[in-house]
């Protein structure tokens, strides 16, 4: 049974959600071990074609509770930091689409959470940092995921100077999609999730999953990975129904 973290669909859409409201959402190997038990079983979940994770209480998720570090041996605390970031590679392995709602403040292994996720939209009042550097320890995690989402530059200022940013310019330099009234934030998530969930599901996890396969190969080996995942899906009873709906004028009928 879930106690950190909140699970539920609706209408094709699995819908996490960060519960430790009292402590910002700091993960706890609790909570770490079941975002990724969630996330696994929405991956599992005929019903659900895309995930959000959103957060209960006031912020999004304000990085690791360090209440941890407390002279611990170094194997203890390598069992401790791999399940905090198990959540990077378990999205990065997902068929289905993840979307970060992400509101108020995503510092620390927070920002690497929206990083790591496929897609990410704020609050108009969302504020975003790498900022273990402030206390002593470094966003080593979260770099990974940011890394990949935004290059060298800012990911190495983001990390070395543990600046606090603001949605826009989150926006601009690529951490998040879209930026919409912190009010509104499940609202228009969700039916930006609705939007996706409609597209074809097998073309949807197959495309995905053939993105990040094909990220860190060279170009020659990238283009060749992808021409046999797309010959793959025209082979499938659904790339068919989509190709004749759109010849026929109709929509699509999905299995």
């Amino acid at each position: 049974m879930f106690n950190s973290i909140l699970s539920e669909v609706k209408e094709k859409v699995g819908i996490i959600t960060l519960n430790r409201p009292d402590f910002n959402n700091t993960f706890n190997l609790e909570m770490a071990g079941e975002l990724n038990d969630a996330l696994t079983s929405m991956e599992e979940n005929e019903d659900v074609n895309v995930v959000v994770i959103n957060a209960k209480g006031k912020n999004f998720c304000t990085g690791i509770d360090v209440n941890y570090v407390d002279g611990k041996s170094m194997d203890e605390y390598l069992n401790w930091v791999r399940l905090m970031e198990k959540m990077n590679t378990t999205i990065s392995s997902m068929g289905k689409p993840v979307i970060a709602a992400v509101n108020r403040i995503a510092v620390a292994n927070g920002i690497g959470l929206v990083a790591a996720c496929d897609l990410a939209i704020a609050g108009d009042d969302a504020k975003f940092g790498a900022t273990a550097i402030n206390v002593g320890l470094f966003c080593m995690g979260p770099a990974v995921p940011l890394y990949k989402s935004l290059g060298r530059k800012k990911t190495l200022e983001l990390i070395l100077t543990g600046e606090i940013i603001d949605a826009n310019k989150a926006l601009s330099i690529g951490l998040i999609n879209r930026i919409v009234p912190a009010e509104d934030l499940m609202k228009e998530t969700i039916k930006f999730a609705k939007k996706l969930a409609q597209k074809s599901p097998k073309a949807m996890q197959m495309g995905k999953k053939s993105f990040y396969q094909m990220e860190d190969l060279k170009f020659s080996d990238a283009l060749e990975l992808t021409n046999y995942h797309f010959a793959t899906l025209c082979s499938t009873d659904e790339g068919l129904e989509g190709v004749r709906a759109f010849l026929e004028k109709r929509e699509p009928k999905w299995k």
